[in-house]
């Protein structure tokens, strides 16, 4: 399947605003994961939260062993943040119907990690293996120990923290395909 044809797929699923970027592109850094672990409210409650994801060092070699990724970005008012999972669950099951599109197609190892954290469970058992959406709960990028600033920096798309909530604010899912 050639980038032309993932791209057409990306529109079909309506995902217009989206770059491709090389892996190598991706920043891994430790200090995305120590935020995880001292600041994030979901740490040690979500299955796919720190601590139940693989060490950073595990996340650099996943993501090494692929050729190509896409970069997707999400425009929204601020209020739209995780405690709102409505306005993500529909851009989530679209990335999965083209995470499982895409692997009929013949990306296999394609996989998403989602512009948000895990809102299926009110009640999350917090561990993986008793997650009981194993086949769609996936980690954010930030989880996997993802710099979003710098590479999204790299590919030139915009993030900022923003500070009013009636701002604009961009979200990045990450698609990795080979």
């Amino acid at each position: 399947m050639k980038r032309e044809d993932v791209e057409t797929l990306l529109a079909e699923y309506d995902f217009e605003d989206f770059r491709w970027i090389a892996p190598e592109d991706i920043a891994i850094r430790q200090w995305v994961r120590f935020m995880c672990v001292e600041s994030c409210p979901g740490y040690g409650k979500k299955a796919v939260c720190p601590p139940n994801v693989p060490a950073i060092e595990e996340c650099e070699r996943f993501f090494s062993e692929y050729n190509a990724a896409i970069l997707i970005r999400f425009e929204m008012n601020a209020h739209h943040r995780d405690d709102d999972p409505e306005v993500f669950k529909d851009i989530d099951q679209r990335l999965l119907k083209l995470e499982e599109r895409l692997f009929y197609e013949g990306h296999q190892k394609a996989i998403v990690f989602p512009a948000t954290i895990c809102y299926r469970c009110d009640d999350c058992p917090g561990r993986r293996d008793l997650c009981r959406h194993k086949e769609s709960a996936r980690p954010t990028p930030e989880a996997l120990g993802v710099d979003l600033f710098e590479t999204v920096k790299k590919v030139g798309y915009p993030l900022k923290i923003v500070k009013d909530m009636e701002e604009t604010m961009n979200r990045y899912a990450l698609l990795m395909v080979d």
